[in-house]
């Protein structure tokens, strides 16, 4: 696929693709030539899918994006070293704790999201019990 039409199938614009990958969310093409036309995979096609999705769902920065998507490659790299069978031990051990520490910096930027999510909600609640407490007053 080309660039257009990547967009079109997900829902954003080529400067988004291009932003992307210039920004590390998404894979460049190494093996084109320069001024050459990109063909998109279906598999870069999945991954800007769960990239967008991820930054809808969660509303975060592109920092805290790529630092997500990085975690997530990163484990995806060690759950292959693992699959292989190749690794002794330690190298296990190794694996194992590499994957732990990726996965606890994706939870800490999840509960910092949730948290400030949270106290969004907590203020917009003593919002409304004053303007209720207000409209109960004036009648």
């Amino acid at each position: 696929m080309r660039i257009s039409q990547v967009a079109r199938a997900v829902g954003t614009t080529t400067r988004t693709i291009r932003y992307y990958e210039e920004i590390g969310l998404l894979p460049h093409s190494e093996d084109r030539e320069h001024g050459a036309h990109r063909v998109y995979t279906e598999a870069d096609v999945e991954r800007l899918r769960e990239v967008l999705q991820l930054k809808e769902l969660l509303g975060v920065s592109l920092e805290e994006l790529k630092t997500l998507v990085e975690a997530e490659d990163a484990r995806a790299e060690l759950r292959a070293e693992w699959q292989s069978g190749d690794a002794d031990e330690a190298r296990r051990q190794a694996i194992l704790d590499e994957a732990l520490g990726h996965i606890e910096r994706q939870l800490g930027l999840l509960r910092a999201r949730r948290a400030a999510i949270e106290e969004l909600e907590s203020e917009l609640v003593a919002r409304r019990r004053r303007v209720q407490r207000r409209l109960r007053e004036l009648a």
